[in-house]
């Protein structure tokens, strides 16, 4: 074996295949990998349980490919910035959000995007590549290491559609989930989706009964495929229907964001659209005053009376929703606001 192996890139049973094939005991996996995961520990030598010959086997064979923080910006309302370099140069943006009592962790599932949604500043500056499923952990990892504690959650709402990379995140969840790996419980963890309809039907059959969550932000096709051009792919009544298959098979409830842009998408009719669109879904909807970003300076943040309007709509229509409290925006952090170093 050569040291083109890299340990974040290993699940499990990798690591048991490479320690059967080293005549080592199987068990010498997992305690590897609770080094890696639950410890952060990453380097071979520190670990202490393991024989001094295993561990310069270990480090002469398998690399510690982590990413390197460029930079950390902290926002006034506590939430982290972190932007990484990876391998090969390529720069992503995580975030680590602080609600008092816990923490979430917002990742990238690439760098860059593809899709070009209007209001995001992460399409707006293009599409680089997917991640590796060890870049995905590494991100999440390290931001642990740094935090001093366990992360609470993990949403894949950072930069890229999580399934336009859907082995790699899926990949990246097991190990997560994985009691000898992170251990990190599957109602912890959501993929936030643009509506890619065959990753939804996809994550209806995964093993791992982990939530999902939508950016909507338009309740007819008219409207969404100018905001979000995937729509013209995925319209939402396919849409709709694969959402319905993901709550028939795993029971959960599904999230929608719709964030509010000022006379674009913010009318009290579209409220009710947006009801009439979801109906029997029973969806919990997460209304986000829109974040301005660079690329698109003609596009503003609803007024209050406005965001009050859509708000009554949805509470007459006995809709359960949430106004989003507004976090990280002062250090562009906020959903869409992603841009790797362009910033």
């Amino acid at each position: 074996m050569d040291n083109l192996y890299d340990a974040l890139e290993l699940t499990l049973n990798d690591w048991q295949i490479l320690f059967e094939n080293w005549n080592e005991q199987k068990f010498r996996a997992s305690q590897v990998c609770q080094w890696i995961y639950s410890k952060k520990e990453f380097s071979y030598h520190a670990m202490s349980n393991l024989s001094k010959t295993l561990r310069e086997k270990l480090s002469g064979n398998i690399i510690m490919t982590l990413p390197i923080m460029m930079r950390q910006l902290v926002s006034k309302d506590g939430t982290k910035k972190f932007l990484w370099n990876l391998n090969d140069g390529a720069k992503i943006e995580s975030v680590l959000l602080n609600h008092g009592g816990h923490k979430t962790a917002c990742i990238s599932s690439q760098a860059g995007c593809p899709l070009g949604c209007t209001f995001c500043e992460t399409g707006a500056n293009g599409f680089t590549r997917n991640l590796t499923r060890g870049e995905i952990l590494g991100q999440f990892l390290m931001m642990e290491k740094i935090n001093g504690a366990d992360i609470n959650n993990i949403v894949f709402m950072g930069m890229g559609e999580p399934f336009l990379n859907e082995d790699n995140v899926f990949s990246a969840i097991r190990s997560l989930n994985d009691k000898n790996m992170r251990n990190l419980g599957a109602r912890h963890i959501t993929i936030s989706t643009s509506g890619i309809v065959p990753g939804i039907e996809d994550l209806a059959d995964f093993e791992i009964p982990i939530r999902l969550s939508l950016s909507l932000h338009a309740p007819n096709d008219e409207l969404r495929s100018k905001l979000m051009p995937v729509n013209r792919q995925y319209s939402l009544q396919k849409l709709v229907n694969a959402l319905k298959r993901y709550r028939d098979r795993t029971g959960e409830r599904i999230t929608v964001e719709y964030a509010l842009i000022d006379r674009v998408n913010d009318d009290p009719e579209y409220a009710y659209e947006t009801a009439a669109l979801l109906d029997g879904l029973e969806p919990y909807i997460n209304i986000i005053p829109f974040n301005p970003i660079p690329s698109r300076p003609e596009l503003k943040r609803s007024g209050q009376s406005r965001i009050k309007a859509f708000c009554n709509a949805l509470s007459e229509l006995k809709i359960e929703f949430e106004l989003r409290k507004e976090r990280g925006a002062d250090i562009m952090a906020a959903c869409g606001q992603l841009a790797g170093s362009k910033h």
